[in-house]
């Protein structure tokens, strides 16, 4: 099976190709920020990366013949973790989705193309995977319902491999994933499904190398209506100018790693705090599945740290058997979700985001 995996980022858009299990081509298109400063929105881009994707696979030899083409999933509504095959539907919410993402273009370069090989094209487990139980949504305020956002596509493919390596099925386990990279997601998987994780884009659970995670209400509140600040700067304080950078005006692990072990207090303190904000989540999600856990998988980019991974030992020690696959494979993750689907291994999902997941 030859399968091509489409992946826009801010400022690259990610290609690749696999024979069944194996990848035998790669290739990162960088868009340099001078050719972007012409865009005003997303959709604008469309196009220019269209013609970016075609080119690159003309200029590296690759005809369009495919039995799949797969895509990052974009910010969707909320919507069941799985693989989805790419419909007018999808397209139409992710040409008018609230959040604006180089993402949101993936399934419409996919279905393109896939259109040209005639073959299908899919997505998979979008950021915006939803699977929360019903008393998981509910906060304190009524009009502020907890939303899922998380790194959905990473956590469920450590889960699986995981499962794999230990002779079981996903569906089979109770795990807790944290994904550790500039957003940290914690989620609970119970059976196949997130039944329960912060939302680590917008302001819940830890904080990170630039996101701020959960904050004191009243302390917040006070800070919007000081007359300090705009909208715009608060919102970039919860994401993006949050967490790390904002303590220490840097989001690099290892360097903070190398202030606190010449001696900076502060660097010391500020990282260990963040561990500290990550462990009381796991433990948040200990109790999301009835202090039954089978393991707890250590992910992301920060998970290649030995510092960060001791540090987290430290608290989670007993809890359960903890699992550490660093860093992530979103092409390969993508790549696999697609080959399931081929061979008969996983099921299509119908994207049907007015029904709720229980």
């Amino acid at each position: 099976m030859k399968i091509l995996v489409i992946n826009p980022g801010s400022t690259s858009t990610k290609l690749a190709v696999y024979e069944n299990e194996n990848p035998i081509w790669r290739e990162s298109i960088a868009h340099p920020s001078k050719e972007l400063a012409g865009f005003h929105h997303i959709n604008e881009q469309y196009e220019y990366r269209r013609k970016c994707v075609h080119d690159t696979l003309e200029k590296a030899g690759i005809p369009l013949v495919f039995d799949a083409v797969i895509a990052r999933g974009g910010l969707l509504k909320p919507t069941p973790g799985g693989v989805y095959q790419i419909n007018e539907r999808i397209k139409h919410d992710l040409w008018h989705a609230d959040m604006e993402h180089a993402s949101n273009l993936a399934a419409w370069i996919a279905d393109e193309i896939a259109h040209c090989a005639g073959c299908p094209s899919y997505l998979a487990d979008p950021v915006v995977t939803d699977e929360l139980r019903d008393l998981a949504r509910i906060s304190g305020i009524p009009e502020l319902p907890r939303i899922s956002i998380f790194h959905a596509l990473n956590s469920r493919a450590v889960s699986r491999s995981y499962a794999a390596r230990i002779g079981r099925k996903y569906e089979e386990l109770n795990l807790i994933v944290a994904h550790l990279g500039g957003g940290i997601s914690v989620s609970a998987h119970h059976y196949g499904k997130v039944v329960d994780v912060n939302n680590a884009l917008n302001g819940e659970g830890p904080f990170s190398p630039e996101r701020a995670g959960t904050l004191p209400a009243r302390q917040l509140v006070d800070m919007c209506f000081s007359g300090k600040y705009t909208y715009a700067e608060i919102r970039k304080m919860i994401n993006g100018r949050g967490g790390l950078v904002a303590h220490l005006g840097t989001t690099d692990v290892q360097s903070i790693i190398r202030w606190a072990h010449a001696g900076a207090e502060k660097h010391k303190l500020v990282l260990d705090a963040m561990l500290y904000t990550v462990a009381k989540q796991v433990g948040a999600m200990h109790i999301a599945l009835h202090g039954q856990t089978d393991a707890v998988i250590l992910t992301g980019g920060i998970a290649f740290n030995d510092y960060c991974i001791q540090g987290l030992r430290e608290w989670l020690e007993g809890l359960a058997p903890i699992v550490v696959i660093p860093g992530e494979d979103e092409m390969g993750a993508l790549a696999m979700n697609a080959l399931g689907v081929l061979r008969g291994e996983l099921t299509l999902q119908e994207y049907a985001p007015e029904t709720s997941s229980d």
